[in-house]
């Protein structure tokens, strides 16, 4: 586990060395964490189960009080660390998602973590997690866990009316097309119009490659041929009203509430998601691989986050001690999982037995589906690499994601949109980009 991902996250340490210098030398060059290892600590995390981690940190740890504090997902949250750093108000430690860390490390919005948490990344981790991490030969998070793409199904549903699960992506097609036939008001799927993780995971999961890191200059792709089919195959979908295009909050959970979404693409963390959101539907959903396009297991990861100590913390030292138990000691790993608000998969694979006995198995009908996030983080493709400037991405995708759910643009169309403002905000930047 984890050495075929090795591949994928290798040339972030070019992607880092290539923003660092092109932003002037922000990163911090070294600063360590204070050494003491008492006091208080702020948390931020959006993170299911961060609240009940927080509170078993502060059972188990009398000398630290961890007050825990929760923002909002996406790039709102992003905006708000990058202003409470600037305004000397951050927290002491915060959850940066793996997509993100390569630009706030560069532009000097986190603690450089070499000399105080890098020993326990090099000790806990293997490679491949490391490297999600260790930027520019420097440490800047700690990995707390990785997120298999996985398809959640109504299997009561998909009983009653003999559908199969699909394997493929065509035969995903299909099962679109016999839900809506089966019950005009539900749907085999969703396109999300204000998060773009998903379409990135499944772009990766096709062969597509958005960047690569040469010497000194960045090829941006995220128009390829492989992330086209795939926006074209979604595209299409919503179209033909197959898949509904929903927000990934509300109006989402209220579709998959009253039975209008049967199934859907998702991660590991889904299942905790989920059954936290949904209670009453216990036994009636299961968890399966993602569909491939040639029937040939393919993976990737929609999300995964770290935890970084952002510049300016009041307490780095108590903040380390705080991370270090979140992210490595079993009863860390048990306090995420045990509320089943959080069903994370483990950047380090010797806790993913841990995790696996604290996740209740009930609501799935006792279906394994740690085994299954095992096979699904297995069968991820190597080569891809995340950008230097994913906020700008990020958002360019997000504001169009609407325009596809009323026709008035493709999805095709949103990939060569976002490729453009990418390559601007990169120049913007003083970052060279070179033609494909």
């Amino acid at each position: 586990m984890l050495r075929r991902t090795t591949a994928a996250l290798a040339s972030s340490v070019t992607a880092l060395a290539l923003l660092a210098t092109a932003c002037g030398g922000e990163a911090d060059q070294g600063a360590l964490p204070a050494p003491g290892k008492t006091g208080e600590v702020t948390f931020w995390s959006f993170v299911k189960g961060s609240d009940k981690v927080a509170a078993a940190f502060n059972r188990s740890h009398p000398d630290i009080k961890v007050t825990f504090e929760t923002v909002p997902s996406g790039q709102e949250y992003y905006s708000k660390l990058t202003n409470a750093v600037k305004a000397g108000t951050a927290p002491d430690v915060a959850v940066v998602e793996y997509p993100h860390l390569p630009e706030f490390a560069a532009q000097g919005k986190i603690e450089d973590l070499s000399g105080t948490l890098g020993p326990v990344v090099k000790e806990r981790f293997p490679e491949a997690a490391r490297q999600l991490v260790n930027l520019g030969d420097r440490t800047w998070a700690v990995p707390r866990d990785a997120a298999p793409l996985m398809m959640m199904y109504r299997k009561d549903f998909f009983t009653r009316h003999k559908i199969d699960v699909p394997t493929t992506w065509d035969a995903y097609r299909n099962m679109t097309e016999q839900v809506k036939k089966a019950d005009p008001a539900a749907r085999g799927g969703v396109l999300y119009t204000d998060n773009p993780g998903l379409l990135s995971a499944l772009s990766w999961q096709a062969g597509g490659q958005w960047f690569s890191a040469g010497k000194d200059s960045w090829k941006v792709t995220v128009d390829d041929a492989p992330s086209q089919k795939v926006a074209a195959y979604w595209g299409d979908l919503a179209r033909k009203d197959l898949v509904r295009p929903l927000s990934q909050l509300d109006p989402f959970w209220t579709s998959v509430q009253k039975g209008r979404t049967v199934a859907y693409v998702c991660a590991s963390w889904c299942a905790g998601a989920h059954q936290a959101t949904v209670p009453d539907q216990k036994g009636k959903w299961a968890v399966a691989a993602v569909p491939t396009w040639d029937g040939e297991p393919a993976s990737a990861m929609y999300g995964g986050s770290s935890f970084v100590i952002p510049k300016g913390a009041d307490n780095s030292g108590a903040a380390a001690e705080f991370i270090k138990w979140i992210t490595t000691d079993p009863e860390g790993m048990k306090a995420w999982v045990s509320s089943g608000t959080s069903s994370m998969f483990p950047a380090d694979p010797k806790l993913v037995p841990v995790t696996k006995a604290a996740f209740a198995t009930d609501y799935f009908g006792g279906q394994d589906i740690y085994s299954l996030m095992s096979r699904s983080y297995d069968a991820i493709r190597p080569g891809w690499t995340w950008g230097p400037v994913m906020g700008a991405t990020n958002t360019a995708i997000v504001d169009q994601l609407p325009k596809v759910a009323d026709g008035t643009v493709t999805l095709p169309g949103v990939l060569s949109t976002a490729e453009q403002a990418t390559v601007a905000q990169m120049k913007q930047r003083g970052l060279t980009v070179t033609a494909p």
